[in-house]
Protein backbone atom coordinates (compact mmCIF):
# COMPACT_ATOMS: atom_id res chain seq x y z
CA UNK A 1 0.00 0.00 0.00
CA UNK A 2 1.49 3.20 -1.21
CA UNK A 3 1.16 6.67 0.30
CA UNK A 4 -1.28 9.13 -1.40
CA UNK A 5 0.37 12.80 -2.87
CA UNK A 6 -2.08 14.16 0.22
CA UNK A 7 -0.20 12.24 2.63
CA UNK A 8 3.40 12.50 1.76
CA UNK A 9 2.72 16.07 1.47
CA UNK A 10 1.01 16.27 5.10
CA UNK A 11 4.25 14.59 6.20
CA UNK A 12 6.93 16.57 4.66
CA UNK A 13 5.05 20.09 5.42
CA UNK A 14 7.32 20.03 8.68
CA UNK A 15 10.58 19.43 6.89
CA UNK A 16 9.22 22.83 4.88
CA UNK A 17 8.54 24.61 7.72
CA UNK A 18 11.82 23.59 9.66
CA UNK A 19 13.95 25.43 6.09
CA UNK A 20 12.08 28.52 7.35
CA UNK A 21 13.65 28.11 10.78
CA UNK A 22 15.47 31.22 12.19
CA UNK A 23 19.40 31.15 12.13
CA UNK A 24 22.05 33.62 12.49
CA UNK A 25 24.48 32.32 9.76
CA UNK A 26 24.42 34.77 6.91
CA UNK A 27 20.97 33.20 5.36
CA UNK A 28 17.99 35.21 4.78
CA UNK A 29 14.61 33.62 7.31
CA UNK A 30 11.13 33.83 6.05
CA UNK A 31 8.36 32.88 8.80
CA UNK A 32 4.91 34.26 6.74
CA UNK A 33 3.57 33.43 3.33
CA UNK A 34 3.74 36.56 0.81
CA UNK A 35 0.91 36.74 -1.16
CA UNK A 36 2.26 39.50 -3.69
CA UNK A 37 -0.07 42.34 -2.52
CA UNK A 38 1.25 45.51 -3.31
CA UNK A 39 -0.85 47.76 -0.41
CA UNK A 40 0.92 46.96 2.33
CA UNK A 41 -0.64 47.62 5.49
CA UNK A 42 1.97 49.22 8.36
CA UNK A 43 3.09 46.69 10.81
CA UNK A 44 1.07 47.88 14.21
CA UNK A 45 3.03 45.59 16.52
CA UNK A 46 6.46 45.64 15.02
CA UNK A 47 8.24 45.69 18.27
CA UNK A 48 6.40 42.85 20.26
CA UNK A 49 6.76 40.66 16.74
CA UNK A 50 10.36 41.53 16.70
CA UNK A 51 11.30 40.75 20.30
CA UNK A 52 9.57 37.32 20.19
CA UNK A 53 11.65 36.77 16.94
CA UNK A 54 14.57 37.69 18.35
CA UNK A 55 14.29 35.42 21.12
CA UNK A 56 14.59 32.61 19.32
CA UNK A 57 16.69 33.75 16.09
CA UNK A 58 19.53 34.24 18.79
CA UNK A 59 21.62 31.70 19.95
CA UNK A 60 21.71 33.93 23.26
CA UNK A 61 19.07 36.48 23.46
CA UNK A 62 20.50 37.82 26.56
CA UNK A 63 22.87 40.33 26.85
CA UNK A 64 22.36 42.32 23.51
CA UNK A 65 24.37 45.22 23.68
CA UNK A 66 24.00 47.97 21.25
CA UNK A 67 20.34 47.94 20.21
CA UNK A 68 19.13 50.19 17.66
CA UNK A 69 16.15 50.15 15.51
CA UNK A 70 14.92 52.41 12.29
CA UNK A 71 10.87 52.49 12.59
CA UNK A 72 9.10 50.46 9.44
CA UNK A 73 9.18 52.45 6.01
CA UNK A 74 8.42 51.28 2.88
CA UNK A 75 11.36 49.47 0.60
CA UNK A 76 11.78 47.66 -2.48
CA UNK A 77 12.37 44.17 -1.25
CA UNK A 78 12.69 41.67 -4.21
CA UNK A 79 10.91 43.91 -6.71
CA UNK A 80 7.96 44.31 -4.15
CA UNK A 81 7.05 47.06 -1.83
CA UNK A 82 6.97 46.47 1.50
CA UNK A 83 7.67 47.83 5.16
CA UNK A 84 11.00 47.07 6.48
CA UNK A 85 12.56 48.32 9.55
CA UNK A 86 16.74 48.04 10.16
CA UNK A 87 18.11 46.46 13.22
CA UNK A 88 21.69 46.98 14.50
CA UNK A 89 22.93 45.15 17.43
CA UNK A 90 25.45 43.20 18.41
CA UNK A 91 24.97 39.51 20.02
CA UNK A 92 26.03 37.50 22.87
CA UNK A 93 27.95 34.53 22.57
CA UNK A 94 27.98 31.37 24.91
CA UNK A 95 31.33 31.93 26.46
CA UNK A 96 30.14 35.76 27.09
CA UNK A 97 32.23 37.75 24.44
CA UNK A 98 30.48 39.90 21.94
CA UNK A 99 30.42 39.56 18.31
CA UNK A 100 30.77 42.15 15.99
CA UNK A 101 27.80 44.72 15.24
CA UNK A 102 25.22 43.08 13.26
CA UNK A 103 22.62 44.87 10.94
CA UNK A 104 19.60 43.23 9.74
CA UNK A 105 16.54 44.23 7.77
CA UNK A 106 13.27 42.82 8.87
CA UNK A 107 10.54 43.07 6.02
CA UNK A 108 7.00 42.91 7.14
CA UNK A 109 4.48 41.49 4.89
CA UNK A 110 0.54 41.92 5.23
CA UNK A 111 1.31 43.63 8.45
CA UNK A 112 3.45 40.77 10.05
CA UNK A 113 7.26 39.67 10.44
CA UNK A 114 7.95 37.71 7.48
CA UNK A 115 12.11 37.67 6.96
CA UNK A 116 14.79 38.94 8.32
CA UNK A 117 17.79 40.24 5.20
CA UNK A 118 20.60 39.49 7.26
CA UNK A 119 22.70 41.32 4.17
CA UNK A 120 20.42 44.44 3.96
CA UNK A 121 23.30 46.42 1.89
CA UNK A 122 20.89 49.00 0.27
CA UNK A 123 17.60 48.21 1.63
CA UNK A 124 18.72 50.03 5.24
CA UNK A 125 20.89 52.83 3.46
CA UNK A 126 20.12 55.88 4.85
CA UNK A 127 17.98 54.13 8.12
CA UNK A 128 17.29 56.23 10.93
CA UNK A 129 18.25 54.18 14.15
CA UNK A 130 17.07 54.92 17.60
CA UNK A 131 18.39 53.52 20.52
CA UNK A 132 16.19 49.94 21.34
CA UNK A 133 16.65 48.49 24.91
CA UNK A 134 14.05 46.00 24.95
CA UNK A 135 16.38 44.33 22.72
CA UNK A 136 18.99 44.80 25.57
CA UNK A 137 16.60 43.28 28.05
CA UNK A 138 15.38 40.15 26.52
CA UNK A 139 15.68 36.98 28.60
CA UNK A 140 15.20 33.52 27.56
Amino acid sequence: MGISAKHLAILLLPIALAACASNDDGRESSISIDNGTANQPFPENYRAELLAFMKTYLNNPVGVHDGAMAEPVQRTVGGRVRYVSCLRYTPRESDGSYLNLRERAIVYVNGRLDRVVEKPGEICAGATYAPFPDLEHMTR
